[in-house]
């Protein structure tokens, strides 16, 4: 009797060799980006979605990771040519230009600018934006101002999560999947202190520096986290940036 190949658990789309169509459906990659949503599948899955089809021996996951592991970043994947791609196996020219093709218009839509968009370029400008709708605030908010390549705001700020900050409510998908959808260049962190108190409490930086770290893998600079509070006086600016405190790195 011939043996049934066997396929990956249910909850494991491990590097594997099976035709797609012998994966269970909810790991097949298409069904995943319809049941999960774009903003929130892996690179590989994204990817065989893109290439449509494997070739013998290797499933068209495969094929992605395969992209993935050579390349290491979609920055470096998206530098590359045709004739690069081509020369890989299993690739060929027509998967290698619609890659090209595909994340040559990722790059376009991250170098575009809303027309008369506000530019950031302090973090006073933050405050600016966001005084008028956190100044009666009696929580706190986080947000993510999305920026494109030039530092203009991609659209108006992103309210993220309302409530106590802490690293259960601020995960760094939250932050990036908006940013990755909107084709991001970068991306400044905000949120205010209902109390007045600018002053960053222990968690808003580790927070902050968790969200650093998982920008710098997906590609998308954290330019600064700006803390809202309320001057007492005129000599209090009321806020503080992480950034110019020098209490994180960000770059």
């Amino acid at each position: 009797m011939a043996q049934s190949r066997s396929v990956p658990p249910p909850d494991s789309p491990s590097h594997t060799s099976y035709p797609i169509r012998e994966m269970p459906l909810r790991l097949r990659p298409r069904e995943m980006m319809e049941r999960l949503g774009a903003d929130h599948v892996p690179e590989d899955v994204l990817l065989a979605i893109i290439l449509r089809s494997g070739v013998k021996g290797s499933s068209v996951l495969d094929l992605a990771r395969d992209l993935l592991r050579k390349y290491g970043t979609l920055s470096r994947l998206a530098s590359t040519d045709v004739d690069s791609l081509a020369s890989m196996r299993g690739m060929g020219r027509t998967k290698a230009q619609t890659i090209v093709a595909s994340l040559q218009l990722a790059k376009r839509l991250a170098s575009e600018s809303v027309p008369d968009a506000p530019q950031i370029v302090r973090p006073e400008d933050v405050v600016k934006i966001l005084k008028e709708q956190s100044r009666t605030l009696d929580k706190e908010v986080f947000w993510v101002l999305p920026l494109d390549a030039k530092n203009r705001m991609k659209s108006p700020p992103l309210e993220i999560t309302s409530g106590i900050l802490d690293a259960s409510l601020v995960h760094p998908r939250e932050v990036f999947a908006p940013a990755i959808r909107l084709g991001c260049a970068a991306v400044i962190l905000a949120h205010n202190h209902p109390s007045g108190d600018p002053s960053p409490s222990a968690e808003d930086i580790r927070i902050t520096r968790q969200i650093v770290e998982a920008g710098r893998i997906v590609d998308i600079n954290v330019l600064d986290h700006v803390i809202l509070g309320k001057p007492d006086d005129d000599a209090s600016r009321g806020f503080t940036s992480l950034k110019e405190s020098g209490l994180v790195k960000f770059k």
